[in-house]
């Protein structure tokens, strides 16, 4: 018996896996599938559309290398977040952003450890929810005055280093950039304001308006880190921060 996703086809000659593609990128265009909606499994999906497990997951596999889906290990197959706002995004170290300004440099480390993925960071990373991330906690000066709280999640598959190296010396995205260099990027802009232990590293008022940049970076298929960024309000301006490129080097 033909289920009604596969049956409209059966007269066209159509690949399967192309048809169950389609079927779910017409979901995910559709909005009926928003990010982080769990798709049918292979199973589910062969079942439905009367074809193989492999086919399936040939359908699957395709849509993950097109970036519609992110597939975890242990918790299934989710629509993705939509695709990063510029793959030519250049990211700019913030120390050589403060040299060049003439002032100085320097980087407070306050934590670099091994921690253990929530299953949201888990979907994020696309590993396993019993696997490991590397964390670093650093506050960024300039000329002695806090402009950037950077707390960052590192996968160690991209970064296996990431924990020996010292941060005062070399901030984790130039260690990143020449561990894994940036091929996407994607970045998120709030203003918030912040709990009290980030306004004591930044030196200031918990209700002070601060810029938050959520920032994820990608080496072809993977993605290498998840850094929340956070500079006070009047100590900060985005405009020297990014730079947009015809393609991407």
């Amino acid at each position: 018996m033909l289920f009604f996703p596969y049956a409209k086809y059966k007269s066209m000659s159509i690949p399967r896996f192309s048809i169950i593609k389609e079927h779910i990128e017409s979901q995910i265009a559709g909005g009926h599938w928003p990010p982080g909606t769990r798709v049918p499994s292979e199973n589910q999906l062969g079942q439905t559309f009367n074809v193989s497990r492999m086919t399936a997951r040939r359908a699957l596999h395709e849509l993950f290398q097109d970036g519609l889906v992110t597939r975890t290990q242990g918790l299934g197959t989710f629509v993705a977040d939509a695709k990063p706002t510029s793959s030519m995004l250049e990211i700019r170290n913030i120390a050589d952003e403060i040299t060049e300004r003439g002032h100085e440099y320097h980087c407070e480390v306050y934590s670099v450890d091994v921690c253990k993925p929530n299953r949201e960071l888990a979907r994020t990373f696309q590993i396993e929810y019993k696997s490991e991330l590397f964390h670093s906690v650093l506050v960024h000066h300039e000329s002695g005055v806090p402009v950037q709280y950077e707390d960052r999640y590192v996968n160690p598959l991209f970064a296996p280093d990431y924990l020996e190296q010292d941060f005062t010396l070399l901030t984790p995205n130039a260690y990143l950039m020449r561990s894994a260099p940036l091929t996407e990027a994607d970045h998120l802009v709030e203003a918030v304001c912040v709990n009290q232990e980030i306004a004591r590293h930044l030196k200031i008022k918990v209700l002070d308006p601060c810029l938050k940049l959520t920032r994820k970076t990608w080496y072809k298929q993977g993605i290498v880190s998840l850094a929340y960024l956070i500079h006070p309000g009047d100590r900060y301006s985005l405009g020297n921060h990014l730079i947009f490129k015809t393609q991407i080097q």
